[in-house]
């Protein structure tokens, strides 16, 4: 069932289509992270200012490589050692579409480890857009059932690949990282 939810999404994707999907986190509103267009449905479809960025997901460090000009070694250590889902935000990140870019030009990304998105990511071979399943400014939700219906029928697709689970997943750790190997924690 996992990989017949994985073309399905790629499918969707690669059309420029969004999806509802699990991370290794909270249930993620996805697309294709270097399409401009689904990215702008996305921010529509949460009512949310573009000027507010969003993550992405990639499913290696070397994907991760190509969508940022230069990483900090010691950011290769943090990932190594990080013991729960973190993202990072990177300045200068290139080949991303650029209303998903901050105003500085820097992108959160998170190597995912779960098993779904990081399928996801690696059949994609591009950055996977993930923001919470909620219209902004209302509470995130931590698991399927509490997506609204709302959410629900705005996207093109909702992978049915893990609706059972029940469990209340959490938010990323989010660091901000310098190209000199400085950073910012921004959420613990």
């Amino acid at each position: 069932m996992l990989q017949d939810e994985v073309k399905k999404a790629v499918e969707v994707m690669r059309a420029g289509g969004v999806i509802l999907y699990p991370t290794d986190t909270v249930w993620g509103i996805g697309c294709d992270a270097t399409n401009a267009e689904a990215v702008k449905r996305i921010y529509e479809i949460k009512r949310r200012d573009d000027s507010k960025a969003m993550i992405c997901l990639v499913d290696s460090e070397a994907r991760l490589s190509r969508y940022v000009r230069h990483v900090a070694d010691v950011t290769w250590d943090m990932i190594e050692l990080a013991t729960k889902p973190l993202t990072i935000i990177f300045d200068n990140a290139t080949g991303l579409a650029p209303n998903l870019l901050a105003e500085d030009g820097s992108v959160g990304i998170r190597i995912t480890r779960e098993e779904f998105s990081k399928e996801l990511c690696f059949r994609m071979q591009k950055p996977v857009v993930s923001t919470s399943a909620n219209i902004s400014g209302e509470a995130t939700p931590r698991n399927f059932s509490e997506i609204s219906d709302e959410i629900k029928n705005a996207v093109d697709y909702v992978v049915h690949y893990s609706w059972q689970g029940k469990e209340k997943n959490k938010p990323s750790s989010i660091i901000k990282m310098s190209e000199n190997g400085e950073f910012t924690i921004i959420r613990e």
